[in-house]
């Protein structure tokens, strides 16, 4: 296992001793201090991985390791996990998921080279990362593991600044676009067009997710029955606003979205109650991941036992 400046926090490792016990670990950093950290690694590089990677494909490429037989046997195991949809989902004609509203910007956008996606913090960003297609580096804005919410719009702005005649989206929440809603008025006091596609549920919904799966459902303060009329408030800032409801709208209404000049609000209603997967729920390893195929009610309330509640 070859590790490119990990820090190897419990969202990647899972459960720690549970972490590929049986692997051979390099682990490549700039930082000595994060080498050995939490994961205790067999081969320690610190150096800048650009000039550390360079080496070690060079060292590869010279080696006949890479065309052993005794690959064949890992590659057929990787081939069969490749098979499996892990991003399988129940499409609906009268409800709109949120990974086929994705799914629709993304043959959209598909095939153009100036497209700049940020996102805001949630669900939504999972989504995003999972259904979005990035063929070029720097294309892709979001905050992490930071969790900022609020980051996405002004990042497109941003965006916007620096590439004028590029397509700047921005995926966003129905909660999270509200942190920096004002600088909708930033975007259209300079001339700027950036997009941001709203997954409204009406909900926080990696937080109401996070609630369902470890607190009994016992939902708090994670719903908005109160939310703005986003195209109202699109139009209060001079900007253009779309709602859509059905799949069926999303084709006409995404285009219309790329192709209007000015900043646009895009009111996406999705399903309210749809959580995202895969997941490793907290005190599990990676091989007890949870897909959607295996998202049965009871699973879920399972997901999570006594040990790993104590560690969110």
């Amino acid at each position: 296992m070859i590790c490119i400046g990990a820090r190897f926090d419990d969202r990647i490792t899972g459960r720690l001793d549970a972490f590929s016990p049986n692997s051979t670990k390099i682990h490549v950093d700039i930082d000595p201090s994060s080498i050995n950290k939490i994961v205790h690694v067999d081969l320690p590089i610190v150096g800048d991985v650009a000039h550390v990677l360079e080496d070690m494909v060079r060292i590869w490429r010279a080696s006949s390791f890479h065309s052993q037989p005794e690959l064949k046997g890992w590659q057929t195991q990787i081939a069969k996990w490749r098979a499996r949809d892990c991003l399988s989902y129940r499409h609906s004609d009268d409800v709109i998921m949120p990974q086929y509203a994705l799914q629709r910007l993304n043959e959209a956008i598909k095939g153009r080279k100036d497209v700049y996606i940020s996102t805001e913090v949630g669900q939504h960003q999972m989504w995003a990362a999972q259904y979005l297609g990035f063929e070029s580096p720097n294309h892709w804005l979001t905050s992490g593991g930071f969790g900022t919410m609020g980051y996405g719009l002004p990042a497109a702005i941003g965006a916007q600044v620096a590439h004028p005649g590029a397509l700047c989206i921005n995926v966003a929440g129905d909660a999270s676009i509200l942190m920096n809603i004002q600088e909708m008025s930033t975007a259209v006091q300079h001339g700027l067009a950036p997009k941001t596609f709203i997954l409204n549920n009406s909900y926080m919904g990696m937080v109401r997710q996070w609630q369902q799966l470890l607190h009994g459902n016992r939902l708090s303060h994670s719903y908005t029955d109160s939310l703005p009329d986003f195209v109202k408030l699109a139009e209060a800032y001079g900007a253009k606003g779309i709602r859509v409801t059905k799949p069926g709208e999303l084709d006409d209404a995404i285009q219309e979205m790329i192709e209007s000049p000015e900043p646009v609000l895009f009111d996406c209603c999705v399903a309210q109650l749809t959580n995202c997967f895969p997941m490793i729920p907290s005190g599990k390893a990676h091989n007890e991941m949870l897909l959607p195929d295996e998202a049965t009610d009871e699973a879920v309330a399972n997901a999570i036992d006594t040990a790993g509640k104590s560690l969110v």
